[in-house]
């Protein structure tokens, strides 16, 4: 299409990057508390009318009930990270939290010091560099971007990329305030929490973990999706034009991964796996298909659906949706993996990696009678199927 939006880095980067970098360890913390759509819609002050489950897909999310917060997700993340990852936590020297919401011991926002300092305290990372970067629902991709940088350049040889999402607050004040389908706080219905972690780490040669990473911001659509501090409640409130916010991702998305595709020579052919960002089902189906419509093909397997039981986790959807890939067994040591961000700013971005076997090595394992999105009782076969399907169907 012969367009570069996108600031972007590739492995290898024709002598200018002096090391490559990969994907060494994920971790991830979901909150006990499952709530369903129709509980979601339940708890609305107005009588709505609105199918949430049909129109996204999402059957339930999980919440914290104040046993947990951002902060206490992030950690917990980190940890769980760190204890599946071979190295140890002395040999950090990159910390980055992404967070949206920066809430600890409750609703209170906490601002200094950056959680980032606190994290890498508490996971004993004493000698890391430290700093929070927050872009929206993009935020941790925007951190693998920066952890890459720092590791192709030499000046760090392991990160780690943590972010936690106490977002479904946001839920319990749009639902004073949703009245019908239109409202522009019904995608606050549609949240929930969890904790991320990534490890970035040099690559052994030979390895081609992380190939491509890029970004670009349109700025047109800036204020399809804004927060504000709510005026007579805790917490925040969220106004987004959905239907306008999905038109401008779905025109812009095949736009952006062509030029990634372009800038390695792949085809979307060549690639195993796509994790967008999680806002609902109907929406990434919608959006795969002009994907596949405009790129003349489409990636080797379907998208990979985890909203219709997680939510929209914000800055931690792609991380979280990634490891329920790694339980089901779903990727194999060569898989080319697509993570495609969206978020409101207009954001977009790509992280283009290769699974190898140290990430699997470090993947969690899930219990045969716990596969991730089966329901009691499914045979083995069908419950990989629904693991990866998801929604779609």
């Amino acid at each position: 299409m012969g367009t570069n939006w996108l600031m972007m880095e590739q492995s290898p980067d024709a002598g200018h990057a002096l090391f490559g970098a990969r994907l060494a360890s994920v971790g991830r913390r979901l909150p006990e508390t499952h709530r369903s759509t129709e509980e979601v819609m339940a708890s609305t002050s107005h009588r709505t009318r609105v199918d949430l489950e049909r129109l996204t897909g999402i059957h339930e999310r999980r919440v914290s009930v104040g046993d947990d917060d951002s902060y206490s997700l992030a950690l917990d993340a980190a940890r769980d990270c760190l204890n599946r990852w071979d190295g140890n936590p002395e040999q950090i020297d990159l910390v980055v939290c992404c967070s949206i919401t920066k809430y600890r011991d409750g609703l209170a926002q906490w601002m200094e010091p950056p959680f980032s300092v606190a994290l890498a305290d508490e996971v004993g990372a004493h000698h890391a560099s430290t700093f929070d970067l927050s872009n929206a629902c993009a935020g941790m991709l925007s951190g693998v971007f920066v952890a890459n940088n720092w590791v192709r350049t030499g000046r760090a040889r392991t990160a780690l990329v943590v972010s936690g999402e106490y977002i479904s607050q946001l839920a319990v004040n749009a639902a004073k305030h949703v009245h019908t389908i239109a409202s522009r706080e019904l995608a606050s219905l549609t949240l929930g929490d969890a904790g991320a972690a990534v490890i970035v780490e040099r690559a052994p040669e030979g390895v081609e973990g992380i190939s491509t990473v890029g970004f670009t911001t349109i700025a047109e659509h800036s204020r399809l999706c804004l927060a504000y501090p709510a005026k007579h409640d805790a917490g925040a409130r969220m106004f987004t034009k959905s239907r306008a916010l999905q038109a401008a991702a779905i025109a812009d998305v095949p736009i952006v991964l062509q030029e990634i595709l372009d800038a390695t020579g792949l085809s979307i052919e060549d690639i195993d796996c796509v994790i967008p960002h999680q806002t609902s089902a109907r929406a990434i189906r919608k959006g795969m298909a002009t994907v596949g419509a405009a790129l003349g093909g489409s990636p080797r397997q379907p998208a990979v659906v985890t909203v219709d039981r997680y939510g929209n986790t914000a800055s931690t959807s792609h991380t979280v949706a990634l490891i329920e890939e790694l339980e089901a067994g779903h990727l194999v040591d060569g898989d080319r993996v697509a993570l495609i961000a969206l978020a409101s700013g207009i954001e977009l971005g790509v992280v283009l990696f290769t699974v190898d076997a140290g990430l699997l090595a470090a993947r969690p394992v899930t219990a045969p009678d716990e596969q991730p999105g089966a329901p009691a009782g499914t045979s083995d076969d069908a419950q990989q199927e629904g693991a990866r399907h998801g929604a779609q169907s």
